[in-house]
């Protein structure tokens, strides 16, 4: 786990390791607020975002205003359901292209309250990169204390598959990942609840 990452004052974005941020979207109420995270994101180096809201792009915008950023508009709900592999299997795919390509890139896997689609891509992306289940997991909720990650089996078994992985090994590490997690309860109705008093006060 790293101990020295960048911290973002505006944007709604933790870091896990220095070439990965994952976290919640632009204010959708605060202009000015939007503009600074915006503008914040450019600052952290971030070059590739992948954003994973099936209700919301902002590929424009980054098309318009920061061009040099590339941008994978990626999307799925956020209702509780199964992932299939091959979600991950294009957005970490599209990930490590990145990095080949350019090993200093920066990625952002970002939703948009930062709860659970983009925390569980970024746990992805931290299996791949070689990190254990509980390892990973522990490291976002560390970054990210709202992190609830709620499709990280799902990523579990993708990873899995891909990496042929044995029966006895995924079981137990599905195993840990349950345990983990009945260990580390949030409370995420109060999250959402809280976020969105937030965006929307009135």
């Amino acid at each position: 786990m790293h101990t020295d990452l960048p911290t973002a004052e505006f944007a709604n974005i933790h870091f896990v390791t220095p070439q990965l941020a994952f976290g919640g979207d632009l204010s959708p109420h605060d202009a000015e607020l939007s503009g600074q995270q915006f503008a914040e994101i450019g600052k952290l180096g971030i070059t590739h975002v992948v954003d994973v809201r099936i209700e919301w792009s902002d590929e424009q915008t980054f098309a318009e205003q920061a061009p040099h950023v590339r941008y994978l508009h990626h999307g799925m709900d956020d209702a509780g359901q199964s992932v299939p592999p091959e979600w991950f299997e294009q957005a970490v795919s599209w990930i490590e292209a990145a990095w080949a390509e350019d090993p200093d890139a920066v990625v952002l896997a970002h939703c948009h309250m930062g709860i659970n689609r983009g925390p569980s891509l970024a746990f992805a992306v931290l299996l791949a990169l070689g990190w254990e289940p509980v390892e990973a997991i522990n490291a976002l909720r560390s970054a990210r204390s709202q992190a609830n990650v709620w499709y990280a089996a799902d990523a579990l078994t993708w990873h899995h598959q891909r990496a042929g992985t044995d029966a006895q090994t995924a079981a137990e590490q599905h195993a840990a990942l349950a345990a983990w997690r009945e260990d580390n309860p949030l409370d995420v109705v109060r999250l959402i609840r809280e976020v969105r008093d937030e965006e929307d006060p009135f």
